[in-house]
């Protein structure tokens, strides 16, 4: 397949999410400009951080004057899903030039990388892979722009849009995202637990239920992680394997 076809291959792919996307940034544009930001620093948050969740997380820590130590470190946990997410697609883009893969960790999201991994499970020896991602990536990127400018213009006609519950879509592009991608025990159990303690958290104060329901879901899911690796590698035990003290009849 030719390069400008997997392009348009991997914004196709990502369309159904895209269009999940759609009222989650008209929500954030209206949300940022009702909480004080100008129009021009809403738009160039979109532009310049890329990032629906911590957007919406530190225009709400803002509104509610947290301070800027809370917000960084909020935003920062909440984030780090993507450095796993990175550390995954490694196999498939580490022989890339750094400026491309510079570029594709800028646009790289959860709705990208649903849609990228399950082209890799389909056709682990893609060729074109990075034109694959990038016409995804640049989809949402795109789409993510003009909602945010969209959300702001209906913002200022209709100032209780953010009241509307249109964000409910993404939930569900992300219960969508989630939910057949859970394999493993440990992917079960982070999932779980994040779902029980974000239930037991979600009236703390300036998101801090968020950030200990993150670190909660991490370590539970890379603890489970390392110790199903760790069983896997053991050799299994069978009633024909000699053991130390019966020894193995030689002399």
């Amino acid at each position: 397949m030719n390069p400008a076809r997997l392009f348009l291959t991997g914004a196709r792919d990502t369309l159904p999410l895209i269009l999940a996307a759609i009222p989650f940034g008209i929500v954030y544009g209206a949300l940022a400009t009702s909480n004080g930001l100008s129009q021009w620093a809403t738009l160039a948050i979109s532009l310049f951080v890329y990032a629906g969740s911590a957007q919406f997380i530190a225009v709400t820590l803002l509104a509610s004057a947290a301070a800027l130590p809370v917000i960084l470190l909020t935003v920062f946990v909440v984030n780090l899903r993507h450095m796993l997410y990175a550390a995954s697609l490694m196999p498939w883009v580490s022989a890339l030039p750094q400026r491309i893969r510079v570029l594709m960790a800028f646009w790289l999201t959860d709705e990208t990388y649903a849609v990228v991994t399950n082209r890799i499970a389909r056709d682990p020896q893609l060729r074109g892979l990075p034109w694959y991602y990038c016409g995804s990536g640049l989809a949402m990127y795109g789409n993510w722009i003009l909602c945010t400018w969209l959300g702001i213009a209906l913002g200022q006609r209709m100032p209780n849009i953010t009241g509307w519950g249109l964000d409910v879509a993404m939930v569900v592009a992300f219960i969508g995202i989630v939910v057949p991608a859970l394999q493993s025990r440990a992917q079960w159990a982070c999932a779980l637990s994040a779902s029980v303690c974000s239930l037991l958290t979600w009236d703390w104060p300036h998101q801090s239920g968020l950030l200990l329901t993150a670190l909660v879901a991490i370590t539970v899911g890379v603890v489970l992680e390392r110790r199903d690796n760790r069983a896997s590698k053991m050799p299994a035990y069978t009633a024909e394997t000699p053991t130390a003290a019966q020894g193995d009849g030689s002399k």
